[in-house]
């Protein structure tokens, strides 16, 4: 199991546990329907809230965690997962608190409106008696929240939303967010929040709420915006990829081969983010290479000018081909070759510690990109294996594994089309590497 898996169905259950714990008398059973259905509406706003913390936590991109599930792009998975849960519970706890008055009105449920017993009302000025008397403001409130959250979150999901609306859209959630941690504080059980599960709760909003109101505030606990200006610009026409070239103003702190960074090249836009195909040597330049795989990417040969102010944010991510090792195989598709790109540039200025195979497959071929690519390899002491579709040739892992005979001894480091990176890594690991040997870059932040 992945670290994302772990930490995503771990959490689940210790936040279900730690519920179980707080509230035994659920195990002892309930009495009837209108019972299990306010014992269930409690369990799914506590896991719902949860779990939509957490994703508002992860969204500041904290550094501290980058180590822990293996990079940014973990991180942002690991976001995306929190937000599908969220999205699935919050809609399960909206069923269960609207479900009996829906199967009153068909006649299936009787007695009207259920809402099982209220607690007795309090006057005393206690916090409790403020809870209370705000019940039926966070009850509407939550509800509307809930509307435009479902809204938001299922947006974020449709790919055929631009991203640049789908960034916008997502700026709006953090008020829902803040609605919602309200609804959640005022109609927990009172006296769970007097218990081990009210002190994470407190935990787990307070973050939270401080996450929300940061990023309305265009705040992010990652690294500070560095400013660039584009110094080269080359447009492969035959491959529909720009290089640009970036000269930093003294406040980059560097990177290492592998990593990405967001670039702002538009602000309407917002920042994107990019694999830097360079190594870093300390002059201030950085590269990256934009394949045209959408309308932004697209417009960019025509929008971007020598000269131009860029905001880069970063160095971000793991895929810093550090294995286990000293034998690494590494296999790209298309515009996945940035990174090897710039570790390849890092062995040719300095030591060559692993013994390298370099599978890469494209879609066709440029001869002068492929003459650039082996004379970099050669320079680089990295053995080359190139596959064009264009001439039938194909990659998978049988070719893989008689080209490089000692494929099991290797670190496999893989950037490219995600679901071909899961056919190699499915069919490796069913012939015996361990799964922790197979570092892929998930680059799909949406």
């Amino acid at each position: 199991m992945s670290k994302i898996a772990k930490s995503f169905w771990g959490g689940l259950a210790g936040l279900s546990v730690l519920w179980l714990l707080v509230n035994p008398d659920v195990l002892a059973g309930q009495p009837n329907f209108i019972a299990w259905r306010n014992v269930l509406v409690q369990y799914s706003g506590v896991l719902g809230m949860g779990v939509m913390s957490v994703a508002m936590l992860l969204a500041m991109r904290p550094l501290w965690l980058e180590p822990k599930l293996g990079g940014l792009d973990k991180v942002y998975r690991l976001h995306k997962w929190l937000g599908i849960a969220g999205l699935i519970l919050s809609v399960s706890h909206w069923l269960l608190a609207k479900g009996p008055k829906w199967l009153s009105q068909l006649g299936l449920l009787q007695g009207g409106r259920p809402r099982g017993p209220r607690p007795a009302a309090l006057n005393d000025g206690s916090l409790q008696a403020l809870f209370q008397q705000l019940r039926h403001t966070a009850e509407s409130m939550g509800e509307w929240a809930f509307y435009a959250a479902a809204a938001l979150m299922v947006l974020a999901l449709i790919k055929a939303v631009p991203y640049r609306w789908f960034s916008k859209l997502h700026r709006a959630l953090p008020v829902a967010y803040l609605v919602l941690a309200f609804h959640s504080v005022v109609l927990l059980r009172f006296d769970n929040w007097l218990s081990p599960l009210g002190v994470v709760m407190t935990l787990l909003l307070a973050g939270g709420t401080v996450s929300a109101i940061l990023s309305l505030l265009g705040k992010r606990a990652g690294r500070p915006a560095a400013m660039a200006s584009i110094s080269a610009l080359d447009y492969q026409q035959s491959q529909q990829v720009l290089t640009v070239e970036l000269q930093f103003e003294g406040n980059w702190p560097g990177h290492r081969a592998g990593q990405f960074a967001f670039i702002t090249f538009d602000e309407k836009e917002g920042a994107h983010p990019f694999t830097l195909a360079s190594a870093w040597r300390g002059d201030g330049k950085a590269r990256v290479m934009i394949k045209a795989l959408g309308d932004y990417t697209a417009s960019l040969p025509a929008l971007l000018k020598l000269g131009d102010a860029v905001k880069v944010e970063g160095p971000y991510g793991r895929f810093t081909f550090e294995g286990k090792t000293r034998r690494q195989i590494w296999i790209s598709g298309g515009i996945g070759v940035t990174p090897f790109l710039a570790r390849m540039q890092a062995l040719v200025a300095g030591d060559k510690p692993h013994r390298v195979d370099f599978f890469h497959a494209m879609r066709d071929a440029d001869e002068s990109v492929i003459a650039r690519l082996r004379k970099t390899a050669a320079g680089a002491g990295v053995k080359l294996h190139l596959f064009s579709q264009a001439q039938g040739q194909r990659l998978d892992a049988a070719q893989l594994q008689q080209l490089a005979p000692d494929w099991r001894e290797a670190d496999f480091w893989f950037c490219g089309p995600a679901g071909f990176g899961q056919q190699l890594k499915q069919a490796l690991v069913a012939q015996g590497l361990p799964a922790d040997r197979f570092h892929q870059e998930l680059f799909m932040m949406r």
